[in-house]
């Protein structure tokens, strides 16, 4: 064995031992801190934001990105913060439905739906977007893809098979077939296209299709190398699994409340049902979270009706309970001009924009929001305290505070006129009708009457 000579280190030697023994322990710690992070961290701007799911197949008679962009200075002039685009990739040909084929048949997850135009076009999008003050997630189907999207004939190993080797379509969806999540590069690759959006075009985000169908390791993971990028804004569609609001994602969505408007709109349920909506909803979701709520979105449009096929009078009423109870309105395309028809999913069918009917109506709700730090997203905001004594089950109620910001909103959700007292110190000030713009001294002797579906908001 050869003897080792005894060597005395130059002063310089040492000193770059010495930083490059304190860089390797800088970039262990940074990694471990990472690796440490088991909750989640929302983006600031998210806490005062509503949210707009763009068709942009129907939006225009083009139908095309470019033609959806110039309408984005009318958006931003309503209110509009965020801008959830339905997919805009390729949709796939073999077993399609319809002539044009459904948004959730992705045949190439990194390219444009040519349709629709080009990338560049999809950058100038978003790019404007920024400049005007929004915020752009894509709609990301990680479930399942078309049948000839590249991956399932140069890696079938990445799908579900059946007993007898078959691709596997979830449901009745045939014109998809579903992933294999336990195949770890076909994971890989999805988180790769994932960060393809937001690296090349600086997206914000995304809303995740069937999102309590993946595993939500897959999200975690994801939700940690997306934001290792920029941080981002992530909404599940999903209302049953808590898990995925722990890290992965902001929001979900708010389906239950949905479908009680549906009801008591119809006289199925009242305003009592909501409060026991609401304690299930605080008992169930990490107090950091959102919910969406909505009046309508595409699957509620196209599947099962208008807005005033399902709530006919109390469409308005229903508006402003999602947008001032705890959790982020949704306003879908259309709605500001009166959607008035159910656009068909698997073909062209054009939203008609002679009559913005709803236009003021929608800012007023934005502005409420952006405005008054008590309807605030998740712990931003204010709790939400009951007014009166719970004994008139169709008004519903509600006082929220934040610092010294009080919204009083008070909801007639009956067809016939209803009256309702406080007897509540708490609501004692000046305060002005967000609608209307009176102003007026109330207090605990206060006594409001309302005509049916009728509905008041209050700020001081």
């Amino acid at each position: 064995m050869r003897k080792l000579k005894n060597r005395l280190f130059s002063p310089t030697v040492l000193l770059l031992a010495v930083v490059i023994l304190m860089a390797c322990n800088s970039n262990q710690t940074k990694n471990t801190n990472h690796n440490k992070k088991t909750e989640l961290m929302q983006t600031d701007w998210t806490k005062n934001a509503n949210i707009y799911e763009v068709n942009i197949r129907q939006f225009t008679d083009e139908g095309t990105i470019k033609a959806f962009q110039k309408h984005l200075p009318r958006l931003k002039e309503m209110g509009v913060d965020i801008l959830w685009l339905m997919p805009v990739f390729p949709v796939g040909e073999l077993n399609r439905k319809g002539s044009l084929g459904s948004y959730y048949a992705v045949k190439d997850y990194k390219d444009i739906n040519p349709e629709f135009g080009n990338i560049d076009d999809f950058k100038s999008l978003v790019k404007e977007a920024h400049s005007l003050g929004m915020y752009v997630i894509l709609d990301w189907v990680a479930n399942h893809s078309a049948w000839d999207n590249p991956w399932a004939t140069e890696h079938p190993e990445w799908y579900q098979h059946d007993e007898n080797g078959n691709f596997v379509s979830p449901f009745d969806w045939t014109d998809v077939i579903a992933f294999d999540y336990n195949n770890p590069i076909m994971r890989d690759s999805m988180v790769d296209a994932l960060k393809f959006w937001i690296q090349e075009a600086d997206i914000d985000g995304y809303r995740c299709d069937v999102a309590g169908m993946v595993p939500t390791d897959f999200w975690d993971n994801a939700r940690d190398q997306m934001d290792s990028i920029k941080p981002v804004f992530m909404l599940a569609e999903d209302e049953d699994n808590p898990d995925l609001l722990r890290k992965a994602f902001d929001m979900n969505y708010g389906w239950k409340l949905h479908h009680l408007m549906n009801d008591i709109a119809k006289n199925k349920k009242n305003a009592n049902d909501i409060w026991d909506y609401m304690a299930w909803n605080d008992s169930t979701y990490p107090k950091k979270s959102y919910r969406m709520y909505f009046t309508s979105n595409h699957d509620e449009n196209s599947w099962n009706g208008t807005v005033k096929e399902r709530m006919g009078d109390a469409s308005e009423v229903m508006a402003v309970l999602a947008y001032t109870v705890p959790g982020m309105g949704l306003i879908y395309s259309g709605q500001e001009a009166g959607l008035d028809k159910r656009l068909r999913f698997f073909e062209k069918d054009t939203i008609n924009w002679d009559r913005m009917v709803n236009a003021d109506f929608y800012k007023t709700l934005n502005n409420l929001k952006k405005e008054n730090k008590a309807l605030w997203n998740g712990e931003a905001g204010g709790t939400m305290l009951r007014l009166g004594d719970g004994s008139n089950q169709f008004v519903y109620a509600f006082i929220r505070e934040k610092d010294d910001n009080k919204v009083i909103v008070i909801l007639n959700l009956s067809d016939k006129p209803q009256s309702f007292s406080f007897d509540d110190e708490n609501i004692s000030g000046n305060f002005k009708n967000v609608f209307d713009g009176e102003e007026f001294v109330m207090d605990k002797e206060t006594t409001i009457d309302l005509q049916p579906w009728n509905y008041i908001v209050v700020t001081n």
